[in-house]
C-alpha cells in the first residue's frame, strides 16, 4: 500500500478566491485551533526524546535539527534563539538546513531530494555517539532527513524524527518518532500552516525543557540569558531585585553588568550579604 500523505490531502475548503477577507482569517484560525489538540495527542512521545536527548546532553552532546524547507527554517530558528535565551554556546543546539545559509532566505532547487549531503553537512561538526539527530520534515518522507537519520544510526548517534504524517519513512528510523498529525492544510499542501505551526510549538517544548534540564533555569526566569540590549539588562535587574531584595534598581544593574548574567550577581550579592 502506497504511503498516504494526510498533509498531501486537498483542503476541506474550496473557492477559497470567492471568500470575504474575514471568513479567510477566521477559517484559518479555526484550523490552526485545533494544532495545539493534536500536539497534546502526541507528548508522551516528545517526552521520550526530551528525556534521552537531556541524558545524552548532560554528558557533553549536542543537538542537530535536520530539515528541508520550512522545516529547516523552523530547526535554524529555534537553534538560534537558545544562546541568547539561555546563555549556552551556539554549538549546542544546532540547526542544518538542506542547501545551506541560501536556504534558509529561498528556496534551492532540489536540496532536500539529496540523501548523501545531510550527513555531508553534518560531517563538517564532528558528530559523535553523544550527540542527538532530529530530524524534521513535514511530509516524513524529506530524502535529506531520510538520509541523516540513517547515516546517523549507523554511527550509534540518538535520532529523533518529528512529521505530520502517520506511519511516515523517517519515523522507520528514528529511535524516538514524534508524528503530530494535524490533518489536510486549509490551502491544499501548504505545510507552512498547520504543520510549521505544529513544528515550531513542539520544537519550543524539545528546546525549553531541555534547557531547563540543563540547569539554564531557575524557577521561571532565565538567569543565564545574554545581556545583548537594554530591554533585557532592564528585565535582568528587576530579577535580581525580586530575587535578592535590593531596592536600589542602580544597585541591582551595576552588578548584573559586573557579573554579566543574572545568576552570577545573585549569588555574588548573596555571598555579600
Amino acid at each position: 500500500m502506497a504511503y498516504q500523505r494526510i498533509t498531501e490531502q486537498t483542503s476541506n475548503y474550496r473557492h477559497l478566491e470567492t471568500w470575504s477577507m474575514g471568513e479567510i482569517l477566521r477559517t484559518i484560525n479555526k484550523e490552526d485551533k485545533s494544532v495545539p489538540d493534536a500536539i497534546e495527542e502526541v507528548i508522551p512521545y516528545i517526552e521520550a526524546f526530551v528525556e534521552a536527548t537531556s541524558d545524552r546532553m548532560l554528558a557533553g552532546g549536542r543537538l542537530f535539527y535536520v530539515g528541508a524547507g520550512t522545516s529547516g527554517r523552523l530547526g535554524i530558528l529555534d537553534a538560534a534563539e537558545c544562546p541568547p535565551t539561555f546563555g549556552v554556546p551556539p554549538t549546542l543546539i544546532i540547526g542544518i538546513i538542506a542547501g545551506g545559509n541560501k536556504a534558509i532566505q529561498q528556496a534551492v532547487e532540489n536540496a532536500e531530494d539529496d540523501s548523501d549531503q545531510a550527513w555531508l553537512d553534518l560531517a563538517h561538526y564532528k558528530p559523535t555517539e553523544r550527540d542527538t539527530i532530529l530530524g524534521i520534515a513535514a511530509s516524513g518522507s524529506t530524502p535529506y532527513v531520510i538520509g541523516a537519520l540513517k547515516k546517523a544510526r549507523e554511527m550509534g548517534l540518538l535520532t529523533g524524527s518529528l512529521c505530520c504524517n502517520p506511519d511516515s519513512p523517517i519515523s522507520a528510523w528514528a529511535d524516538y518518532p514524534i508524528e503530530c498529525v494535524v490533518g489536510p492544510e486549509f490551502l491544499t499542501g501548504s505545510t507552512r500552516m498547520k504543520s510549521g505551526t505544529a513544528q515550531k510549538l513542539i520544537l519550543n517544548m524539545i528546546s525549553t525543557s531541555l534547557m531547563i534540564a540543563l540547569g539554564r533555569v531557575e524557577d521561571n526566569k532565565m538567569v543565564n540569558m545574554q545581556l545583548t540590549n537594554q530591554k533585557l539588562i532592564d528585565r535582568g535587574t528587576k530579577m535580581i531585585m525580586e530575587k535578592t531584595g535590593l531596592t536600589e534598581y542602580e544597585q541591582a544593574k551595576r552588578a548584573l553588568l559586573k557579573y554579566g548574567s543574572v545568576k552570577n550577581a545573585m549569588q555574588s550579592i548573596s555571598i555579600d550579604i
